[in-house]
């Protein structure tokens, strides 16, 4: 475990105040932005790499992390980068990359006052890049173009990154990041859990199976479904394959028939599903959000957790703070570096 030593520097207000309101019936609500309000977090202890670890800066033992950053999402952000920074060995070798979609300094501004030591890299995403190939789905945030930005990291990120481990900003990590990066790919572009006990068939709509030629994407491979939240990515594979150009080919197909009603999963699933290098289950205790309509509480998962997920709508940030958290919410709190306004105008 990496030592760590704690600098309670005073927390500097920057970025903003995540709320969800409910809406009237029939109208569809999710998490809104007010720039007037806003958010402090706390200064993170400083960890440092153990004995066994390459030195800091070194390209050696380096574990490429990408994530979006995004205002609506930050507090979520914030509590992904203290865990991987907590429970791995060597935290200073992790390097982290983050795609942003606004010109917008304070999300970064944060990020780099909760943790000093950090040199995090970002890198501006063009939302007119994917806004004409969104198609509406069945939450508004699945709509939001930096969901769509994974599909463009290879695009993205420098050169010298081969292999990059994309995670959402609604998990922590309580194992070593190390681990995961380690998978064996073999031939394989992607590596993620695979569900295969899910059924497959609710993604896509009935035109889809219906129709011969479109369903044919899949012969001769047994699909499965799997989590975009939480992958390991060979970005020098993706580069060489087109993988970019075919998901948007789906993403266009989408728009002349609609296919789908899942956001940014499916055209992955279209490309990339019996396909994958699985990984264990640990790695995405997923579905903690609830589904994507109501955010309903749900239990964990039997067996071994090293990634504990909440997507689907409900989020442990705003559960927590509407006091009508779900058990697993505790989960995420002690990574919640998050502290009101008011309470940072009184120290």
């Amino acid at each position: 475990m990496a030592r760590a030593w704690t600098t309670m520097a005073p927390c500097l207000l920057l970025a903003l105040l995540l709320v969800a309101v409910a809406g009237a019936s029939g109208i569809r609500v999710d998490v809104i932005r007010l720039p007037s309000a806003p958010a402090a977090f706390r200064e993170a202890p400083a960890f440092r790499n153990g004995d066994e670890c390459p030195p800091r800066g070194s390209p050696e033992g380096r574990v490429d992390v990408a994530m979006t950053l995004d205002a609506n999402y930050l507090r979520g952000t914030m509590a992904a980068v203290f865990s991987i920074l907590q429970h791995t060995a060597c935290p200073e070798s992790v390097a982290f990359h983050f795609l942003a979609a606004r010109r917008d300094r304070d999300p970064l501004a944060a990020i780099r006052a909760t943790f000093p030591y950090l040199d995090p890299n970002v890198y501006r995403f063009d939302p007119s890049r994917v806004r004409g190939r969104i198609s509406r789905s069945v939450r508004h945030a699945l709509d939001q173009p930096l969901n769509y930005a994974r599909i463009y990291l290879a695009d993205t990120l420098p050169a010298d990154v081969r292999r990059v481990i994309y995670l959402d900003s609604d998990v922590v990590v309580v194992d070593d990041v190390r681990k995961l990066w380690s998978v064996d790919l073999a031939s394989h572009v992607v590596a993620a859990p695979e569900y295969c006990h899910a059924n497959f068939t609710k993604y896509f709509t009935d035109a889809f199976w219906s129709d011969p030629e479109l369903s044919a994407t899949f012969r001769g491979r047994r699909p499965c479904y799997f989590n975009t939240g939480v992958m390991v990515m060979d970005v020098a594979k993706w580069r060489l394959g087109g993988y970019t150009r075919r998901v948007e080919e789906w993403m266009a197909v989408q728009k002349r028939k609609r296919i789908y009603h899942l956001g940014s999963l499916p055209p992955f699933l279209l490309v990339l599903a019996g396909d994958i290098k699985a990984v264990d289950h640990r790695w995405n205790q997923h579905g903690l959000g609830g589904d994507n309509m109501e955010g309903k509480c749900r239990s964990l998962h039997p067996g071994p957790i090293s990634l504990l997920h909440w997507s689907g709508k409900g989020k442990p940030w705003l559960r927590l703070d509407s006091r009508k958290p779900c058990t697993v919410d505790y989960l995420w709190a002690p990574y919640d570096l998050y502290k009101a306004a008011a309470t940072a105008l009184e120290e």
